[in-house]
């Protein structure tokens, strides 16, 4: 009786093992034909295949990684439709799954600040992008998209603040035609912005330290400089703040432009 249930377990163990080596090997033909639908740009069709692989091996870390990525492909960014919101929830779900075997995974975390970030959820985008930043503290890129989720609510709260007032928008070649904000505004947006205005401009500057010719980095830091010079109280730190802003932009356009000549030539293109 006992020989009869030790076969018996045996048996249950290799068909477990055959079923186990049957399913693997649907699970990478699964995931080679969403590879194939994914290079001819079907995205649904290469997450039908990708969710297939993942089902049948869950340790399959490619399928996982793939499927996410394709996810991430159908979403629309800042479509408001409540079916294109979904795609990005469900991609963010999905690159989460990877994390959860691979916590440490860049492209993953990457990934999701950026659908954050498209989905207008800037905490959240911030979080992740810190979290980059600490796993990879020599990369410029963490440190430029903090200064950015740092800008976007400043910007709003100021923009919101100046239409009220009824005062002209920053023109960056006159500054005497960007008057300064009554003083009880000034210091209501200073306690709104300042701790962000502080830090952006201490992400963009670490950004450029480590890539100087960040042509972005310099467009975001010359527009944090106009942030901050929108709560400064001193007329000539508020001045300050403006000429750097605009020496700021002149670098950030001659490093584009030089970006731009050097794409053309490398292209073939007539100097």
């Amino acid at each position: 009786m006992k020989m009869h249930k030790l076969i018996s377990l045996g048996l249950a163990l290799a068909l477990a093992g055959f079923l186990t080596g049957c399913n693997k090997l649907k699970a990478r033909d699964q995931l080679n034909k969403g590879v194939l639908a994914f290079r001819n740009a079907q995205y649904a069709q290469a997450v039908d295949h990708f969710q297939q692989s993942v089902n049948l091996d869950p340790t399959l870390a490619n399928a996982k990684i793939f499927l996410a990525t394709a996810m991430e492909l159908q979403y629309v960014p800042g479509g408001a439709i409540p079916g294109n919101i979904k795609k990005g929830e469900d991609a963010i779900q999905a690159f989460q799954n990877v994390l959860k075997t691979d916590p440490n995974n860049t492209n993953a975390i990457g990934s999701v600040a950026q659908i954050y970030y498209q989905m207008n959820k800037y905490d959240q985008a911030k979080e992740y992008q810190e979290k980059l930043m600490k796993l990879d503290p020599n990369n410029p890129d963490p440190y430029y998209w903090v200064g950015v989720l740092d800008y976007v609510p400043c910007q709003r709260q100021q923009m919101e603040l100046r239409t009220k007032l009824k005062l002209t928008t920053l023109n960056i070649k006159d500054h005497d035609s960007y008057p300064p904000l009554p003083e009880k505004d000034r210091t209501q947006l200073e306690q709104q912005n300042g701790s962000l205005i502080t830090e952006g401009i201490q992400m963009l500057q670490k950004a450029i330290d480590l890539k100087p010719n960040y042509a972005n980095a310099y467009s975001y830091l010359n527009l944090m400089y106009r942030q901050q010079a929108d709560i400064e109280a001193d007329k000539g730190a508020r001045e300050a703040d403006l000429t750097k802003a605009d020496q700021l932009a002149a670098k950030a356009l001659a490093l584009m432009k030089s970006a731009g000549e050097q794409a053309q030539h490398g292209s073939g293109g007539v100097s």
